[in-house]
């Protein structure tokens, strides 16, 4: 009997004050049934870097460069949270060689909308944290991880998750692009929601219906992807499988 080895190569983009470490629990799930991964962290979410200035397209431009420099192709390109704009944008430059775009808990940008204006609320803590720092920079704290990104989850681990959180670069969240949905230019895409997420800035219905889309809907919140990687992982491979 043949087994066949899987072609696709999972390209992760993390969620804001994530790096690609917290995409690493699902990625190995996925390397251990044969598929290449590559779980990416975003210019001034690491500590050799500093996030001061950095704009939007600063990371589009990091998610294009890293596939364009290991020749990716059959690329299914999975973002997180606020992933969702870089990994949009470096879709629309990477027509041929990203075949899907999977949206885990994750924001589906409108054409000239920046991630502050999608929720008021969140728009004001956001401005307020710019002005406030020194490097424009969006930090945030263990009591956001505890009642928002992993209400629920054991202590330890919401310790442990807030202590490698770094401050978001503010350029990230202001900044748009000028990009239609995915889906508008004919790439394949897939939304997936966590039942108990309350971190997106919209429900998750929401964001799937600007591709045109069903989310599937598995349990969960924001940060199922640290909890639950087997699930996610089946949960991606499914979504890779299905053609909407």
């Amino acid at each position: 009997m043949t087994v066949s080895t899987p072609t696709q190569t999972f390209v992760f983009v993390p969620g804001a004050w994530l790096g690609g470490w917290s995409w690493h629990p699902v990625a190995r799930q996925l390397a251990e049934r044969g598929y290449p991964t590559l779980a990416l962290s975003m210019p001034g979410l690491t500590y050799d870097g500093s996030p001061t200035g950095l704009r939007l397209a600063d990371a589009v431009n990091h998610v294009v460069s890293e596939i364009e420099s290991r020749d990716l192709t059959d690329v299914v390109l999975v973002c997180h949270s606020w992933g969702g704009y870089p990994a949009t944008g470096a879709a629309h430059q990477l027509v041929g060689r990203v075949t899907k775009v999977i949206y885990f808990a994750a924001v589906v940008p409108e054409q000239g909308t920046p991630m502050i204006d999608e929720n008021e609320q969140y728009a004001a803590v956001i401005r307020q944290a710019i002005a406030a720092t020194s490097d424009g920079t969006v930090p945030v704290n263990l009591d956001v991880v505890q009642s928002v990104l992993m209400p629920g989850d054991p202590a330890p681990l919401q310790n442990l998750v807030s202590e490698l959180l770094l401050p978001q670069p503010g350029g990230y969240m202001t900044d748009s692009l000028d990009v239609p949905p995915v889906t508008k230019i004919g790439l394949d895409a897939a939304y997936v929601q966590c039942m108990d997420d309350i971190a997106l800035a919209r429900p998750g219905a929401e964001f799937a219906a600007r591709l045109g889309v069903e989310p599937a809907v598995i349990p969960g919140n924001h940060m199922t992807l640290l909890t639950d990687p087997a699930l996610v992982a089946d949960t991606l491979i499914k979504a890779l499988e299905s053609h909407q």
